[in-house]
Formats: structure tokens, sequence, C-alpha cells
């Protein structure tokens, strides 16, 4: 069903953003792959003759919801140390913003492929990715960033031999909610 024109505001409220990490290396078995949920971001979706899309996330609000793998299950202790690293030695306290240069919808209106330019790491670069509407208020979409094109070292330890992926799927599952 398509999405009619307007102005959407979306965060928390209406929905998740996850992140999504695996893990690599010789000692890939001793990690666990995360899912992290942000819980401080929006974003504008504006729908019409100039639409567009503004997302902001707060790096430090990610927390992991779940982890999968490993050699025991993590608990509240882990996923302290994961949040703090992150803070601290990977995405260290710093800004995330999308802005997109251009927003095409199908002629059925339950489509849009975005175009723009996500910051991360004070790093610029382009982003693409397509996002879905079902029931003309629900939207999930999905994106990948690699770390690298960011001038990220993807986190390891145990000397290397065991490391987070360079590219991090990004998901995006909420319901539009007009302005």
């Amino acid at each position: 069903m398509a999405i009619t024109p307007g102005t959407y505001t979306l965060g928390p409220q209406t929905g998740e953003l996850l992140v999504h990490t695996r893990r690599q290396g010789a000692a890939s078995k001793a990690g666990h792959d995360l899912e992290m949920v942000v819980t401080d971001w929006s974003a504008t979706l504006e729908l019409g003759e100039a639409s567009s899309l503004t997302l902001t996330a707060n790096s430090s609000s990610l927390r992991v919801r779940a982890g999968r793998g490993g050699v025991k299950s993590l608990d509240e202790g882990d996923k302290d140390n994961i949040r703090q690293t992150i803070d601290d030695e990977v995405l260290k306290r710093t800004r995330i913003e999308f802005h997109s240069s251009q927003v095409e919808g199908t002629a059925d209106g339950d489509h849009l492929r975005v175009y723009g330019e996500l910051e991360l790491m004070g790093e610029t670069r382009p982003m693409e990715f397509d996002l879905e509407a079902s029931d003309g208020n629900h939207l999930t979409g999905r994106a990948t960033v690699k770390q690298t094109d960011f001038g990220m070292k993807p986190y390891s330890a145990l000397f290397g031999a065991l490391k987070v992926a360079d590219e991090v799927e990004i998901t995006v599952e909420a319901s539009l909610q007009s302005r």
C-alpha cells in the first residue's frame, strides 16, 4: 500500500533502529554476533515533490540486545563492557548523521530508493538503501556500513584472532506518524 505524501517523524517511540555485527577470525567461536538497539535517534521523512530523509543517532546510545554464538551467554556485565568499548574505542561518542540527496519512489508507492551521505567518525561517504512500506504506515529498511570506509579499524581482541567483521548491517522498522 502506498505511503501518503507528507512529513513523518521516526524514532524510538515509533520503531527500532538496530545494528548487527558479525564475528570473524580464528577465535570467532569465542565471540558473539551482536544485535544492538539504538535508543536515541530521530529521523524525518518528507514525501512529496521534494522528498527527503534525514536521520541523527547518538552513538553512545547503542545497547546490546542479544549476542548469538560464543562459548558463554552474555550477561549484563558483558553487555555493559561492550557498550563502554563502543563509546571509548569504536565510535568514541561521535555524531552519526544521514542526509538524503534524492529519494525515489516506485509507481506503486510502497518502495523508496534513498541516496545520500552518511557522516560517521568525522568522515562523510555516499550511501544508498531501500525502504519498503506495508499497510501504508509500516516502514522497513536495511543498509550496510563498511567501517573501513569511514577510517575505522574494526574492533579486534586476542591479538586479532577474534574480530568484528568490517561490514555492519543497519536495520530500521518503524510506524510512520505524521507531524
